[in-house]
Protein backbone atom coordinates (compact mmCIF):
# COMPACT_ATOMS: atom_id res chain seq x y z
CA UNK A 1 0.00 0.00 0.00
CA UNK A 2 1.41 3.42 -0.94
CA UNK A 3 0.93 6.29 1.47
CA UNK A 4 -0.36 9.53 -0.05
CA UNK A 5 0.45 13.05 1.05
CA UNK A 6 -2.20 15.71 1.12
CA UNK A 7 -1.68 18.69 -1.27
CA UNK A 8 -0.85 20.95 1.71
CA UNK A 9 1.73 18.48 2.96
CA UNK A 10 3.32 18.23 -0.49
CA UNK A 11 3.58 22.01 -0.71
CA UNK A 12 5.23 22.22 2.68
CA UNK A 13 7.64 19.42 1.89
CA UNK A 14 8.74 21.10 -1.34
CA UNK A 15 9.32 24.43 0.42
CA UNK A 16 13.00 24.82 1.41
CA UNK A 17 14.01 25.95 4.89
CA UNK A 18 15.82 29.26 4.47
CA UNK A 19 18.35 30.51 7.01
CA UNK A 20 17.91 27.58 9.34
CA UNK A 21 20.63 25.05 9.97
CA UNK A 22 19.71 21.91 11.90
CA UNK A 23 22.10 19.30 13.14
CA UNK A 24 21.24 16.11 14.98
CA UNK A 25 23.91 14.55 17.16
CA UNK A 26 23.51 10.93 18.12
CA UNK A 27 25.74 9.97 20.99
CA UNK A 28 27.51 6.67 21.07
CA UNK A 29 27.49 4.64 24.27
CA UNK A 30 31.11 5.69 24.96
CA UNK A 31 30.12 9.39 24.74
CA UNK A 32 27.40 9.26 27.41
CA UNK A 33 28.55 10.37 30.85
CA UNK A 34 27.58 8.24 33.82
CA UNK A 35 25.90 11.31 35.34
CA UNK A 36 23.50 11.39 32.37
CA UNK A 37 22.29 7.83 32.92
CA UNK A 38 19.17 7.44 35.08
CA UNK A 39 19.91 4.86 37.77
CA UNK A 40 17.74 1.73 37.46
CA UNK A 41 16.32 2.22 40.95
CA UNK A 42 15.22 5.76 40.10
CA UNK A 43 13.76 4.59 36.78
CA UNK A 44 11.76 1.87 38.52
CA UNK A 45 10.59 4.30 41.20
CA UNK A 46 9.39 6.68 38.50
CA UNK A 47 7.63 3.83 36.71
CA UNK A 48 5.89 2.76 39.90
CA UNK A 49 4.88 6.37 40.54
CA UNK A 50 3.39 6.66 37.05
CA UNK A 51 1.53 3.38 37.49
CA UNK A 52 0.14 4.51 40.85
CA UNK A 53 -0.86 7.85 39.36
CA UNK A 54 -2.64 6.13 36.46
CA UNK A 55 -4.41 3.74 38.83
CA UNK A 56 -5.50 6.63 41.02
CA UNK A 57 -6.77 8.55 37.99
CA UNK A 58 -8.78 5.56 36.85
CA UNK A 59 -10.21 5.11 40.34
CA UNK A 60 -11.22 8.76 40.52
CA UNK A 61 -12.83 8.48 37.08
CA UNK A 62 -14.70 5.36 38.15
CA UNK A 63 -15.82 7.07 41.37
CA UNK A 64 -17.30 9.87 39.30
CA UNK A 65 -19.55 7.35 37.53
CA UNK A 66 -20.95 5.98 40.78
CA UNK A 67 -24.25 7.40 42.05
CA UNK A 68 -23.65 9.81 44.94
CA UNK A 69 -25.29 7.50 47.47
CA UNK A 70 -23.05 4.56 46.47
CA UNK A 71 -19.70 6.26 47.06
CA UNK A 72 -19.85 5.58 50.80
CA UNK A 73 -20.46 1.86 50.32
CA UNK A 74 -17.31 -0.32 50.18
CA UNK A 75 -19.18 -3.00 48.20
CA UNK A 76 -20.28 -0.72 45.39
CA UNK A 77 -18.01 -2.50 42.90
CA UNK A 78 -17.46 -6.10 41.89
CA UNK A 79 -14.37 -6.09 39.64
CA UNK A 80 -13.71 -9.82 39.20
CA UNK A 81 -17.05 -11.48 38.52
CA UNK A 82 -17.49 -14.75 36.69
CA UNK A 83 -19.32 -14.41 33.38
CA UNK A 84 -22.50 -16.47 33.31
CA UNK A 85 -22.64 -19.20 30.67
CA UNK A 86 -25.79 -17.72 29.11
CA UNK A 87 -24.00 -14.49 28.23
CA UNK A 88 -23.92 -13.56 24.55
CA UNK A 89 -20.73 -12.86 22.64
CA UNK A 90 -22.06 -9.54 21.25
CA UNK A 91 -20.07 -6.41 22.05
CA UNK A 92 -21.75 -4.58 24.97
CA UNK A 93 -22.87 -1.01 24.52
CA UNK A 94 -20.87 1.72 26.18
CA UNK A 95 -21.63 2.81 29.73
CA UNK A 96 -22.77 6.15 28.29
CA UNK A 97 -25.21 4.51 25.86
CA UNK A 98 -26.73 2.37 28.60
CA UNK A 99 -27.10 5.13 31.16
CA UNK A 100 -28.22 8.05 29.00
CA UNK A 101 -30.67 6.39 26.59
CA UNK A 102 -33.39 4.50 28.40
CA UNK A 103 -37.02 4.46 29.50
CA UNK A 104 -37.94 5.00 33.14
CA UNK A 105 -41.16 7.00 33.19
CA UNK A 106 -40.95 7.50 36.95
CA UNK A 107 -38.26 10.06 36.09
CA UNK A 108 -39.71 11.44 32.84
CA UNK A 109 -40.78 10.26 29.40
CA UNK A 110 -37.78 11.48 27.39
CA UNK A 111 -34.87 9.12 26.75
CA UNK A 112 -32.45 11.40 28.62
CA UNK A 113 -34.87 12.36 31.40
CA UNK A 114 -33.98 9.46 33.73
CA UNK A 115 -30.27 10.32 33.60
CA UNK A 116 -31.05 13.95 34.40
CA UNK A 117 -33.89 13.59 36.90
CA UNK A 118 -32.71 10.54 38.87
CA UNK A 119 -29.37 12.03 39.92
CA UNK A 120 -30.56 12.86 43.45
CA UNK A 121 -32.46 9.61 44.01
CA UNK A 122 -31.20 7.69 47.06
CA UNK A 123 -32.21 3.99 47.09
CA UNK A 124 -30.85 3.32 50.58
CA UNK A 125 -32.21 2.02 52.84
CA UNK A 126 -34.32 -0.30 50.65
CA UNK A 127 -36.54 -3.23 51.47
CA UNK A 128 -38.67 -5.65 49.46
CA UNK A 129 -41.90 -7.20 50.69
CA UNK A 130 -42.61 -10.82 49.73
CA UNK A 131 -46.25 -11.86 49.96
CA UNK A 132 -48.97 -14.08 48.53
CA UNK A 133 -48.87 -17.81 47.86
CA UNK A 134 -45.63 -18.72 49.63
CA UNK A 135 -44.50 -20.28 52.90
CA UNK A 136 -42.05 -17.53 53.88
CA UNK A 137 -43.57 -14.08 53.35
CA UNK A 138 -42.00 -11.05 54.95
CA UNK A 139 -40.13 -7.81 54.42
CA UNK A 140 -36.42 -8.07 53.74
CA UNK A 141 -33.55 -5.64 53.29
CA UNK A 142 -32.24 -5.62 49.72
CA UNK A 143 -28.84 -6.89 50.90
CA UNK A 144 -30.56 -10.01 52.27
CA UNK A 145 -31.20 -11.20 48.73
CA UNK A 146 -27.60 -11.61 47.61
CA UNK A 147 -23.95 -11.67 48.59
CA UNK A 148 -20.92 -10.74 46.51
CA UNK A 149 -20.23 -14.47 46.08
CA UNK A 150 -23.65 -15.04 44.50
CA UNK A 151 -23.21 -12.37 41.82
CA UNK A 152 -22.21 -12.96 38.20
CA UNK A 153 -21.95 -10.90 35.06
CA UNK A 154 -24.75 -11.54 32.56
CA UNK A 155 -24.15 -10.04 29.12
CA UNK A 156 -27.68 -9.95 27.73
CA UNK A 157 -29.41 -8.45 24.74
CA UNK A 158 -32.10 -5.86 25.45
CA UNK A 159 -34.82 -5.31 22.84
CA UNK A 160 -37.20 -2.40 23.38
CA UNK A 161 -40.76 -2.62 22.08
CA UNK A 162 -40.06 0.72 20.35
CA UNK A 163 -37.73 -0.98 17.88
CA UNK A 164 -34.24 -0.38 19.27
CA UNK A 165 -31.77 -2.65 21.03
CA UNK A 166 -28.64 -2.77 23.20
CA UNK A 167 -26.31 -5.30 24.78
CA UNK A 168 -25.81 -4.77 28.52
CA UNK A 169 -23.32 -6.39 30.94
CA UNK A 170 -25.55 -6.74 33.99
CA UNK A 171 -24.40 -7.73 37.47
CA UNK A 172 -26.97 -9.95 39.12
CA UNK A 173 -28.19 -13.28 40.39
CA UNK A 174 -30.72 -15.92 39.40
CA UNK A 175 -34.36 -14.94 39.87
CA UNK A 176 -35.43 -18.58 40.26
CA UNK A 177 -32.87 -19.23 43.00
CA UNK A 178 -34.18 -16.21 44.89
CA UNK A 179 -37.87 -17.14 44.53
CA UNK A 180 -37.31 -20.71 45.71
CA UNK A 181 -36.09 -19.40 49.08
CA UNK A 182 -39.62 -18.20 49.83
CA UNK A 183 -41.15 -21.61 49.02
CA UNK A 184 -44.01 -20.74 46.68
CA UNK A 185 -47.01 -23.02 47.11
CA UNK A 186 -48.76 -25.08 44.42
CA UNK A 187 -51.28 -22.25 44.07
CA UNK A 188 -48.58 -19.83 42.91
CA UNK A 189 -49.14 -19.66 39.14
CA UNK A 190 -47.75 -16.16 38.59
CA UNK A 191 -45.26 -13.71 40.10
CA UNK A 192 -46.16 -10.02 40.36
CA UNK A 193 -43.54 -7.27 40.75
CA UNK A 194 -44.18 -3.68 41.89
CA UNK A 195 -42.03 -0.53 41.64
CA UNK A 196 -41.67 2.07 44.40
CA UNK A 197 -44.46 4.65 44.58
CA UNK A 198 -43.04 7.96 45.80
CA UNK A 199 -43.87 11.14 43.89
CA UNK A 200 -41.29 13.11 45.84
CA UNK A 201 -38.39 10.82 44.98
CA UNK A 202 -39.76 9.86 41.56
CA UNK A 203 -41.12 13.12 40.09
CA UNK A 204 -42.43 11.49 36.92
CA UNK A 205 -45.17 9.83 38.99
CA UNK A 206 -46.75 13.25 39.48
CA UNK A 207 -47.94 13.01 35.88
CA UNK A 208 -50.73 10.65 34.91
CA UNK A 209 -48.81 9.09 32.07
CA UNK A 210 -49.46 5.63 33.51
CA UNK A 211 -51.32 4.16 36.45
CA UNK A 212 -48.88 4.15 39.33
CA UNK A 213 -47.24 2.22 40.83
CA UNK A 214 -45.75 0.36 37.89
CA UNK A 215 -46.60 -3.37 37.96
CA UNK A 216 -45.29 -6.27 35.89
CA UNK A 217 -45.66 -10.03 36.04
CA UNK A 218 -44.49 -13.41 34.80
CA UNK A 219 -45.92 -16.87 34.75
CA UNK A 220 -44.28 -18.95 37.46
CA UNK A 221 -42.57 -21.23 34.92
CA UNK A 222 -41.16 -18.17 33.13
CA UNK A 223 -39.87 -16.83 36.43
CA UNK A 224 -38.27 -20.19 37.24
CA UNK A 225 -36.47 -20.36 33.90
CA UNK A 226 -32.67 -20.18 33.99
CA UNK A 227 -32.41 -16.85 32.13
CA UNK A 228 -34.23 -14.19 34.24
CA UNK A 229 -32.11 -12.38 36.78
CA UNK A 230 -32.40 -9.78 39.47
CA UNK A 231 -29.85 -7.14 38.49
CA UNK A 232 -28.08 -4.99 41.08
CA UNK A 233 -25.39 -3.52 38.84
CA UNK A 234 -23.87 -3.13 35.41
CA UNK A 235 -20.29 -2.89 34.19
CA UNK A 236 -19.11 -4.27 37.54
CA UNK A 237 -20.65 -1.47 39.63
CA UNK A 238 -23.93 -0.80 41.43
CA UNK A 239 -26.91 0.05 39.25
CA UNK A 240 -27.10 3.72 38.29
CA UNK A 241 -30.33 5.31 39.53
CA UNK A 242 -31.66 5.77 36.00
CA UNK A 243 -31.30 2.06 35.25
CA UNK A 244 -33.44 0.85 38.13
CA UNK A 245 -31.40 1.11 41.34
CA UNK A 246 -31.07 -0.63 43.62
CA UNK A 247 -32.59 -3.79 42.14
CA UNK A 248 -34.52 -4.65 38.99
CA UNK A 249 -35.74 -7.56 36.92
CA UNK A 250 -34.11 -8.57 33.61
CA UNK A 251 -35.97 -10.96 31.29
CA UNK A 252 -33.92 -10.97 28.07
CA UNK A 253 -36.39 -12.69 25.71
CA UNK A 254 -39.18 -10.18 26.41
CA UNK A 255 -39.53 -6.54 25.42
CA UNK A 256 -37.73 -4.21 27.79
CA UNK A 257 -40.77 -2.84 29.63
CA UNK A 258 -41.28 -6.27 31.21
CA UNK A 259 -37.98 -5.85 33.09
CA UNK A 260 -39.41 -3.76 35.91
CA UNK A 261 -37.13 -1.41 37.88
CA UNK A 262 -36.68 -0.32 41.52
CA UNK A 263 -38.73 -3.22 42.91
CA UNK A 264 -40.30 -2.96 46.38
CA UNK A 265 -42.79 -5.85 46.31
CA UNK A 266 -42.95 -9.39 44.93
CA UNK A 267 -46.22 -11.30 45.21
CA UNK A 268 -47.01 -14.91 44.30
CA UNK A 269 -50.51 -15.10 42.83
CA UNK A 270 -52.96 -17.71 41.57
CA UNK A 271 -54.33 -15.39 38.87
CA UNK A 272 -52.64 -13.38 36.14
CA UNK A 273 -51.48 -9.98 37.47
CA UNK A 274 -52.94 -6.79 36.05
CA UNK A 275 -49.81 -5.25 34.55
CA UNK A 276 -49.34 -1.56 33.81
CA UNK A 277 -48.84 -1.40 30.04
CA UNK A 278 -51.28 -4.22 29.36
CA UNK A 279 -53.91 -2.33 31.37
CA UNK A 280 -53.08 0.98 29.68
CA UNK A 281 -53.18 -0.26 26.07
CA UNK A 282 -54.17 -3.96 25.88
CA UNK A 283 -54.28 -3.97 22.07
CA UNK A 284 -50.66 -2.81 21.91
CA UNK A 285 -48.93 -4.45 24.88
CA UNK A 286 -49.77 -8.04 25.72
CA UNK A 287 -49.14 -9.73 29.05
CA UNK A 288 -46.44 -11.96 27.56
CA UNK A 289 -44.72 -9.40 25.32
CA UNK A 290 -42.17 -11.87 24.00
CA UNK A 291 -39.85 -10.47 21.34
CA UNK A 292 -41.43 -11.68 18.12
CA UNK A 293 -40.61 -10.32 14.64
CA UNK A 294 -43.79 -11.92 13.28
CA UNK A 295 -46.12 -9.91 15.51
CA UNK A 296 -46.00 -6.20 14.72
CA UNK A 297 -46.94 -3.44 17.08
CA UNK A 298 -50.15 -1.81 15.74
CA UNK A 299 -48.16 1.33 14.91
CA UNK A 300 -44.82 -0.06 13.69
CA UNK A 301 -43.05 -3.19 12.49
CA UNK A 302 -41.10 -5.45 14.85
CA UNK A 303 -39.16 -7.20 12.09
CA UNK A 304 -36.03 -5.07 12.48
CA UNK A 305 -34.31 -3.09 15.20
CA UNK A 306 -32.02 -0.08 15.43
CA UNK A 307 -28.88 -0.91 17.36
CA UNK A 308 -28.04 1.93 19.73
CA UNK A 309 -24.46 3.14 19.38
CA UNK A 310 -24.15 2.20 15.71
CA UNK A 311 -23.81 4.88 13.01
CA UNK A 312 -27.19 6.16 11.87
CA UNK A 313 -26.48 5.19 8.25
CA UNK A 314 -26.11 1.49 9.10
CA UNK A 315 -29.14 -0.60 8.14
CA UNK A 316 -31.35 -1.94 10.90
CA UNK A 317 -30.69 -5.47 12.14
CA UNK A 318 -33.15 -8.33 11.79
CA UNK A 319 -34.93 -9.06 15.06
CA UNK A 320 -34.60 -12.64 16.30
CA UNK A 321 -37.43 -14.70 17.72
CA UNK A 322 -37.36 -14.48 21.51
CA UNK A 323 -34.48 -12.00 21.05
CA UNK A 324 -32.16 -14.88 20.19
CA UNK A 325 -33.00 -16.99 23.26
CA UNK A 326 -35.37 -19.47 21.60
CA UNK A 327 -33.25 -22.45 22.59
CA UNK A 328 -33.77 -21.67 26.26
CA UNK A 329 -37.40 -20.51 26.28
CA UNK A 330 -39.37 -21.68 23.22
CA UNK A 331 -40.61 -24.77 25.11
CA UNK A 332 -42.45 -22.51 27.56
CA UNK A 333 -44.91 -21.59 24.82
CA UNK A 334 -45.34 -24.94 23.11
CA UNK A 335 -48.79 -25.17 21.51
CA UNK A 336 -49.62 -21.50 22.19
CA UNK A 337 -50.80 -19.14 19.48
CA UNK A 338 -48.20 -16.39 19.95
CA UNK A 339 -50.11 -13.98 17.75
CA UNK A 340 -53.09 -14.27 20.06
CA UNK A 341 -51.06 -14.43 23.29
CA UNK A 342 -48.64 -11.67 22.34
Amino acid sequence: MTARMSPNCRRLCRRPYVGVHMSIIIKQDSDIKSSEITPKSVYLDRRKFMQRTLATSLLVAADSMLPAWAKKYPDARWPDLAVNSHSVSDQPNSFEDITTYNNFYEFGTGKKDPHKNAAGFNPRPWSITIEGECAKPGTYDVEDFFSSESLQEYIYRLRCVEGWSMVIPWVGFSLSDMLKKFEPTSRAKYVEFTTLLDKTRMPGQARRVLRWPYVEGLRIDEAMNELPIMAVGLYGEVLPNQNGAPIRLVVPWKYGFKSIKSIVKIRFTETQPVTTWNQTAPQEYGFYSNVNPDVDHPRWSQKKERVIGRPFWEPKRDTQMFNGYAEQVAHLYSGMDLKKHF
